[in-house]
């Protein structure tokens, strides 16, 4: 059973869910990306609460940690995230980030270095600033004028279908965008996507001491993720999947094959 809680900043409150097990196993901790909240990973928490002990959270801004002033860095994220994990005594945690949630993984393990068991990036891209280009930089930080000029319906067809290709994952992200006015809709997407150009910009190095895997989608179409990744995986190294059939949102429109995934690198790589 999931038990709710809040974390109280002076932005906003931070809501986030546990499950835990009897015995003493791994923490997997759960980040979606821009724009989702933590129904993102149901068919997870669902499927692997039952091997594991979990996390997952609502963002700031973000599905039930709203209203939250949209005045924090990436860096703040994370640190957010650690005074949650510190508040609920979780240690070396399995990190699991969907698309910006991914990045917030990162940048957690940057700031708290060998503190994580492991990470899976979902549909995620590295933070190393040699695999953006310009271009891609300035259209991060100037999306708002252009996110408004669209048709709200439009805006959420786009979101829906842009994201997820199963019937399920476009289900559940069509629920999380309607839960958003426009205007919100709008200014969330622009300060994430803003937020992180400013991050990657910084030029930090990331450098991880955890079991790393990617997983990206064969169909995920948002923005140049999959050339993002075979860049990554050719680069650093890391192992990548690919998820067939799926979406930007491959957790959801494959849970089972993913499910089995995290399970085995979980067992694998941190347990054994």
């Amino acid at each position: 059973m999931r038990s709710a809680h809040i974390y109280q900043t002076d932005l906003g409150a931070i809501h986030y869910w546990t499950s835990r097990t009897e015995e003493e196993k791994p923490w997997l901790v759960f980040l979606p990306g821009l724009t989702a909240d933590h129904r993102l990973f149901d068919k997870q928490l669902d499927a692997l609460g039952q091997r594991f002990s979990c996390l997952v959270w609502d963002a700031p801004g973000h599905g039930a940690s709203r209203p939250f002033r949209l005045d924090f860095s990436m860096e703040d994220l994370a640190r957010y995230l650690q005074k949650i994990l510190e508040r609920e005594n979780i240690q070396r945690p399995v990190l699991i980030g969907q698309s910006l949630g991914g990045y917030i993984c990162q940048i957690y393990m940057r700031l708290y270095p060998d503190t994580a068991a492991g990470f899976i990036s979902i549909d995620s891209c590295s933070m190393h600033r040699r695999y953006y280009t310009g271009a891609e930089l300035f259209l991060l930080k100037h999306t708002k004028w252009m996110y408004l000029s669209i048709p709200w319906n439009w805006l959420k067809h786009w979101g829906i279908q842009g994201t997820a290709r199963s019937e399920y994952g476009r289900s559940v992200m069509k629920q999380m965008i309607e839960s958003y006015e426009k205007r919100d809709y709008c200014a969330l997407a622009d300060h994430g996507f803003r937020i992180l150009a400013q991050a990657v910009e910084a030029g930090h190095t990331y450098r991880f001491s955890c079991p790393v895997l990617l997983l990206c989608g064969e169909k995920d179409s948002a923005g140049s993720g999959k050339r993002y990744n075979r860049s990554w995986t050719k680069t650093e190294g890391y192992p990548l999947v690919w998820i067939p059939g799926a979406g930007h949102n491959a957790n959801t429109d494959a849970p089972e094959l993913v499910n089995q995934i995290i399970a085995d690198f979980v067992q694998k790589e941190v347990i054994a």
